[in-house]
This record gives structure tokens, C-alpha cells and sequence, in this order.
């Protein structure tokens, strides 16, 4: 059975590292579409490599490109691509343009579409990952949920006809595979300085970075915590080095380029708080037992603050993010088991398949 999997941001690379690999133990035959949605090397071509994911059947030129703009030339780029394989199935995840666009191809060429994080919902509609995920979900005919909360929205929603089935989280399946192949790598820094406590920061979300005002504030939080809580470390993404550049901001916060997995993996190690506006990374850093902030005024992995495990900072707010920070390090414990599954979705999702 030939499937077809489009992929196109960091997450979605380590969300299908298990899932390739039990389509392969299991005799399907899989053509990786890379559509370009993340280009920068540092954000693409080091997960393949570190991971050992299947080498992409092809690789798109659709980064940095306005959301319309980008939706529409992968739309272009996917369709022959389509035509040549003939796929059984069409495979994506979570929430990008990526998402949307395969979801949307596969649609246009009636090949039946599995997608994987289905179910979720931030309630957040100027969040272009709302509008991905939610259109995606309308597509699809398999929707592999990662929790029950996941399930409930859909069956709240009124889906019927489709194969609904709550598989568990497959970022817990790669984190399981590649934990113990955790790495310093000297970009990341000096490792004397990971010996002593700090928080991990990330930030992306196209809400954060494209206001001046609400990047500024955010800056100015960081700037503040890493003086008065304790030091941060953060590999910058690339778009957010440009907004930076851009509106003339400065982080005092200590910089490094962007990471690999196995080098966010021994960070979340090392860390005492993860400071982040990434789904992703707030359920990396719960399983690696590290408590966390998220700068986002809501979040669709709500059982992570339910359970006390993150709490939400809602930069809209001007809320301070010191006192926050606090909060959670001081309430946090560890060990909390949180209902994303047993490390084994990717098998259950094949299953699934038939």
C-alpha cells in the first residue's frame, strides 16, 4: 500500500519519526513530501539526519511565503506529485500550512486522508494552527486523537462517518526512541553553563513575533527574568531573529542558533523551566518532567494545565512573567501521569490502517 506523507516544520519531522518507521516494519511503502515550510537547514535537514528519517521523495520550495501565498504554490507543487505516485492514503499532522495543504490535495484527489493530532482546539480563531487543524480534521477520514479531551471535541462537533480513534500522543513515541541518544553539541554553548539552573526558551507563534508591541513586551519579560529569576537560554528561531532585526529589539538573554532534536532532548535534561509558546515543546517538557510556561494566552494540550504541569502567560494582558514563573516551579511535581498514551501510538495508528 503506497501512502503519501507531507510534512514541512520541525514538529511534524519528529511526530513522524516512529510513525515512518512502523509503516515501514509493516510493509508500507511511504513517499515523504517535504514541502519547505521550514527551509532553513537548521530546522529541517538536521532532523532527517540525526533521526534517520526515510529521505524525502521531494523536497518543495515553499518557505517564506505569506500564508495565502504559501497554501497556494504547495497546492501547485503537490499536484503532480500526486498524479505520479497514486497513493493509497495521504498522511499529515498537527496544525501547520503543511497540514492544510496536503489535507487539501488529497481531497482534490480523492485519496482518503489520515490525520494524526486530530481533535484538538486552542478556541484561538486568529491562530492560522486553528484554521489548519480544524479544516484538516473536515477532510480526513481516519482522526487519530491524542487524548480524550481530543475525541470529545469531535464527537461535540458532530463528525460522523469517519474512523475516530484516541491513539495517544507520537511525540511521546519519538521521545521514547531518541531520549537516550540525548547530545551537547559546542553551538549550544559551554556546558558549564546547562550545570547550573536556567530555563529553556522558545518562541515562534506568528502572534507573538509579528506585533511589534507584543514582541517587545515579550522581549522585555525575558530580559527581566533572565536577570532577576535566573539565566535563559534560548535557541532562536529564524524567524524570530528576523522580526527582532526588524523592529530593532534586543534579547540579553543568552542566544543560540536553532537545535536539533537530540539537543532539545539533553537540554529538557539539564533545564529547571521551560519558557515556550510551542504545543510541542510543553509536552517535551512535561515528559521530561521539567515544569513550564506557556506565552500564549491559551493552549490546545489543556490537561497540561489542569494538571499543573504549565501555566498559561498571556502576553495580551501585560502579565508578568517572573511571578508566573515562579508559581509554577514552586506548585510543580513531578511524576504527574497525564493522559497522551503509553508511547506506542504509531503502532496503534497502523493497526488502525489495516
Amino acid at each position: 500500500m503506497k501512502v503519501i506523507t507531507i510534512v514541512g516544520a520541525r514538529p511534524q519531522f519528529i511526530k513522524s519519526a516512529s510513525v515512518s518507521k512502523a509503516l515501514q516494519l509493516n510493509g508500507y511503502q511511504e513517499y515523504v513530501i517535504h514541502t519547505g515550510q521550514h527551509y532553513d537547514p537548521s530546522m529541517s535537514t538536521v532532523f532527517f539526519e540525526e533521526m534517520g528519517l526515510p529521505k524525502p521523495y521531494a523536497i518543495l520550495n515553499c518557505g517564506n511565503l505569506k500564508r495565502d501565498e504559501m497554501l497556494s504554490r504547495m497546492k501547485d507543487e503537490l499536484k503532480p506529485i500526486f498524479d505520479a505516485i497514486q497513493p493509497d492514503i495521504a498522511l499529515v499532522y498537527g496544525d501547520t500550512n503543511s497540514t492544510l495543504a496536503g489535507a487539501r490535495m488529497a481531497q482534490e484527489c480523492k485519496v482518503p486522508l489520515v490525520h494524526i493530532e486530530a481533535g484538538l482546539r486552542s478556541y484561538n480563531d486568529e491562530m492560522p494552527e486553528e484554521h489548519n487543524r480544524v479544516e484538516s480534521d473536515h477532510i480526513a477520514k481516519w482522526l487519530f486523537t491524542p487524548t480524550q479531551q481530543a475525541t470529545e471535541n469531535l464527537k461535540r462537533e458532530g463528525f460522523k462517518g469517519r474512523i475516530i480513534e484516541q491513539v495517544g500522543d507520537v511525540m511521546l513515541d519519538a521521545l521514547q526512541m531518541f531520549q537516550s541518544s540525548a547530545v551537547h553539541t559546542e553551538k549550544m554553548g559551554p556546558i558549564s553553563f546547562f550545570q547550573k539552573p536556567f530555563a529553556l526558551a522558545t518562541m515562534h507563534r506568528f502572534e507573538n513575533i509579528s506585533r511589534p508591541e507584543r514582541l517587545a513586551f515579550l522581549v522585555d519579560q525575558l530580559n527581566t527574568f533572565n536577570d532577576t529569576v535566573m539565566p535563559v537560554w534560548m535557541p532562536l528561531h529564524p524567524a524570530t531573529a528576523v522580526r527582532l532585526k526588524e523592529f530593532g529589539l534586543n534579547l540579553s538573554v543568552h542566544i543560540a542558533p536553532p537545535v536539533g532534536y537530540l539537543e532539545m532532548l539533553w537540554a529538557l535534561k539539564q533545564t529547571s523551566l521551560v519558557l515556550t509558546d510551542s504545543g510541542g515543546l510543553q509536552k517535551e517538557a512535561y515528559y521530561s518532567d521539567k515544569p513550564s510556561v506557556t506565552l500564549r494566552g491559551e493552549t490546545e494540550w489543556v490537561e497540561l494545565i489542569e494538571m499543573g504541569a504549565s501555566i498559561l502567560f498571556d502576553p495580551s494582558k501585560k502579565e508578568l512573567l517572573a511571578p508566573k514563573a515562579r508559581n509554577i516551579l514552586s506548585a510543580f511535581k513531578p511524576g504527574t501521569k497525564a493522559p497522551y498514551g503509553d508511547g506506542k501510538a504509531s503502532q496503534k495508528i497502523i493497526n488502525s490502517l489495516g
